[in-house]
C-alpha cells in the first residue's frame, strides 16, 4: 500500500493525499493551528477510516452468513490524550444495522470478528485506546 501526501503550500496547512489506488483526499488544520478549516483534520480521517474498515467487515460477514443486510452505519465518539502526542484513549463504536430478519447473534458475531480478527485499523488503535462497542438492529 502506498500513499503520497503533499502540503499545498502557504498560506495554510492543507494537504492532499494521493493513494496507490489513484484517489485523492484533502485534509486541513484548524484555524488556530494555521489551517483554513477547508477539509477534515488528519485525525478525523484516521477515525473515519476505522469506521469504514469495521463497517465494511460487518456488512461482508453478514452477507457471507446469508443475512439480508440493507444498511449499516457506525458512529464513533473518540477521546484523545490531553498532551502530545494526542492519541485516541477511548473510542465508542455504535453500529446501526438495518435489514430483514437479521439474527442478533450473527450481528454480534460480525462486530466481534471485525474487531478481533479483521479490522486492521481498530487493531492498531486498540494499542492506545479502550474500544467500546454497542449496536442496534433495525428491521427494514
Amino acid at each position: 500500500m502506498e500513499v503520497e501526501v503533499a502540503w499545498s503550500g502557504l498560506p495554510g496547512m492543507s494537504f492532499v493525499a494521493t493513494t496507490g489506488s489513484g484517489h485523492m483526499l484533502c485534509m486541513d488544520g484548524a484555524v488556530d493551528g494555521g489551517g483554513n478549516n477547508l477539509a477534515p483534520r488528519p485525525m478525523e480521517v484516521v477515525l473515519s477510516g476505522t469506521g469504514a474498515c469495521t463497517a465494511y467487515d460487518v456488512v461482508l460477514i453478514l452477507r457471507k452468513n446469508g443475512q439480508d443486510v440493507r444498511h449499516c452505519k457506525v458512529k464513533l465518539l473518540a477521546d484523545r490524550a490531553e498532551k502530545e502526542p494526542k492519541v485516541f484513549t477511548r473510542i465508542q463504536f455504535h453500529f446501526t444495522v438495518v435489514g430483514r430478519n437479521l439474527k442478533p447473534s450473527l450481528v454480534d458475531r460480525a462486530i466481534k470478528l471485525s474487531h478481533e480478527k479483521y479490522c486492521s485499523a481498530s487493531a492498531m488503535l486498540s494499542k492506545t485506546a479502550e474500544l467500546v462497542f454497542t449496536h442496534e438492529i433495525v428491521e427494514d
